[in-house]
């Protein structure tokens, strides 16, 4: 079938986006899919740092690429043993989950490596490529490429959710939520009367802040960017620095969340930690960034520091708790989105967020 996407034409591109256009917008090939796969209507898409990340060049995929890996849709065709009804809207996540390989018995530690091989590789699990564009292949990202009309991916990518649950928040399920709640819920598992600290408040560090505070934590705040500040305050957060205001006050917190991805945040991240206490980091900062620490602290305050990707979680297990958490109105998922935007505003909200200005920016369809 014919479909509409996003396409990332080189890695690397220098900022502003709008004027340097590493994206492409038009149409591709979509194959039907495949055993253990399905077809899915895309509803709504975020933005993400992680999708910025590769336009920017920080993290190399193979291109061309469609883009786009947090996302909400309606499922339209299901190949032979997908085990997905047709009709049913799923959240889709950015890391397939085999439920085989040693990883997946770490119960959401560990990355699945069938998946992240083929993530790393631009294709489905199993090495699948669905899309092509006039004649030649077209790489998936994430397993998901959901910045377009359609999308091929496998069972192991997808959860199934209620209708009650609107394509906006179940699209912010998909990464935003499992990353930054799961950050707090699976890596840094603060007691309860633990208060937890979260360095960096776009919108994964913002989930995480939410989820938190759903959970009856006491949550603060640390940014750079003074309107991040104010509207953490105004989702819960009991206080809300700059990392020089932090320092200043002598926070400490037994549950640090780093979800900026810089070095520089997680230098902050871990002074702003207790003795005793818990670094969790799930940005992810350029390659070569190096940060600095006393390795003597280690030791002799008994820290621990963790690193969690897409918040150490088992997306079937979780989502469904999230999804419960905003059913009773205590997890206000939709003051995460910013701006609804169509496909070819892309280049221009790769901009804001790389500025700092966004949450979440949705792709709408």
């Amino acid at each position: 079938m014919q479909i509409t996407g996003a396409v990332l034409e080189r890695c690397g591109a220098p900022a502003p986006f709008a004027e340097s256009r590493p994206i492409t917008i038009g149409p591709l090939e979509l194959e039907p899919p495949g055993p253990g796969e399905v077809l899915v209507r895309i509803e709504a898409a975020g933005l993400c740092h992680s999708d910025l990340s590769v336009v920017d060049g920080s993290r190399l995929r193979p291109v061309p690429m469609l883009l786009g890996h947090e996302a909400a849709g309606i499922v339209e065709e299901a190949g032979p043993g997908s085990g997905i009804a047709v009709g049913r809207r799923v959240v889709m996540t950015f890391l397939p989950r085999c439920g085989e390989c040693d990883a997946c018995r770490t119960d959401g530690r560990l990355p699945c490596s069938v998946g992240g091989a083929a993530n790393a590789a631009g294709t489905l699990v199993g090495g699948g490529l669905r899309l092509r564009r006039d004649g030649a292949t077209v790489r998936h990202h994430l397993g998901v490429s959901a910045f377009a009309t359609h999308a091929v991916v496998s069972a192991t990518s997808i959860v199934p959710v209620d209708d009650d649950v609107p394509p906006d928040i179940a699209a912010l399920l998909g990464c935003a939520v499992l990353t930054g709640g799961g950050a707090v819920v699976n890596a840094g598992r603060p007691g309860l009367e633990d208060a937890v600290a979260v360095v960096g408040l776009g919108g994964v560090g913002m989930a995480a802040l939410l989820v938190a505070a759903a959970l009856g934590h006491k949550v603060i705040g640390v940014d750079t960017v003074p309107s991040k500040l104010e509207m953490a305050r105004e989702l819960g957060a009991a206080a809300a620095y700059t990392p020089a205001g932090a320092a200043d006050a002598e926070l400490r917190t037994p549950v640090v969340i780093e979800a900026a991805g810089s070095a520089r945040a997680f230098e902050t991240a871990y002074a702003v930690t207790a003795p005793g206490g818990t670094t969790v980091t799930v940005g992810l900062p350029h390659p070569d960034a190096r940060a600095s620490l006393a390795p003597l602290s280690l030791t002799a305050e008994a820290r621990t520091v963790v690193g969690s990707y897409l918040g150490s979680a088992v997306p079937g297990r979780d989502i469904p708790r999230y999804v419960e958490l905003w059913r009773s109105g205590r997890l206000p998922l939709d003051r995460l989105v910013t701006d609804r935007i169509a496909l070819a505003d892309l280049p221009d909200a790769l901009d804001r967020l790389a500025s700092g200005a966004a949450l979440r920016q949705l792709v709408t369809f």
